[in-house]
């Protein structure tokens, strides 16, 4: 389980296949790689055309539907894919750089040293003007992380089962808010992109003024303006987990949606 994110710019391969049925066949290529490994391991040398495996998948009405899904024809269905890759190439929206690199995950479960970074990036009260923004955030949209307590419940999505906070001197911002700033308030648009990217300082803010951040909400800057003012500044460190990997990768693609003015869209 993963939660899956595409920089929505428009492009042929999504006229061709929708950004569904690319993720579809992303994803079933690499369970199909997943279990052809599987079988090799235990010395089972079937061709793919015939493994085969129980996938289940709950319908509206509560039950439960299961067939049986044939490795090959993953396998043909990802090869759709193939003739495609080529309009990836210098696309902006190739977050990721590799073919469909607009189009990305953030892996559950989250780790627990992914929750104490991201706290780390917030903006303390040596960036007064930041600071009073995220605080006045909270304070009006009511951020409290009440979305996200079923998720902390089951350690399928958080390694963390307590709750991480940050003392932020006049409130304390947890681990819950952070992840629901992030994920659970729908597609991020490109005025609240901006705003998400200064939060946790994938953007630089030492010298932001009022009217930076006026131009931020409003989304009044240009590309060329943006990667004047805004260079994205997070790096990769051998020092990351898998999960702080996944997250700066997810960042870097909310700074292309917000550079292409589209929005991003999300699948927690």
């Amino acid at each position: 389980m993963a939660i899956d994110y595409v920089v929505n710019l428009d492009c042929v391969p999504k006229q061709t296949l929708g950004t569904d049925g690319i993720m579809e066949r992303i994803k079933g290529q690499a369970r199909a790689e997943s279990v052809i490994r599987l079988f090799r391991e235990h010395g089972d040398d079937r061709p793919p055309s015939e493994m085969g495996f129980e996938f289940s998948r709950s319908q509206p009405d509560g039950s439960e539907e299961t067939r049986v899904i044939i490795v090959q024809e993953m396998l043909d269905q990802a090869a759709e894919l193939d003739p495609l890759a080529r309009y990836c190439e210098g696309c902006p929206a190739n977050a990721l750089n590799r073919p469909f690199g607009c189009m990305g995950q953030i892996q559950y479960p989250i780790s627990a040293a992914a929750e104490a970074w991201l706290l780390d990036q917030l903006p303390g009260t040596d960036e007064p003007l930041v600071w009073l923004l995220l605080r006045q955030g909270v304070q009006e949209m009511g951020y409290d992380g009440e979305m996200v307590k079923p998720l902390r419940a089951n350690p399928t999505y958080f390694e963390e089962r307590r709750l991480r906070g940050r003392d932020m001197v006049e409130f304390v911002f947890s681990a819950d808010q952070a992840f629901e700033m992030l994920f659970m308030l729908g597609h991020i648009q490109p005025s609240h992109a901006g705003m998400v990217l200064l939060f946790f300082g994938a953007i630089p803010r030492e010298n932001v003024e009022a009217n930076h951040i006026v131009d931020i909400i409003n989304h009044n800057l240009t590309a060329d303006d943006i990667a004047r003012l805004f260079p994205f500044q997070m790096k990769p460190s051998p020092d990351d987990d898998a999960t702080i990997s996944d997250l700066k990768q997810f960042f870097y693609a909310v700074y292309c949606a917000w550079t292409l003015n589209v929005a991003l869209l999300l699948d927690v």
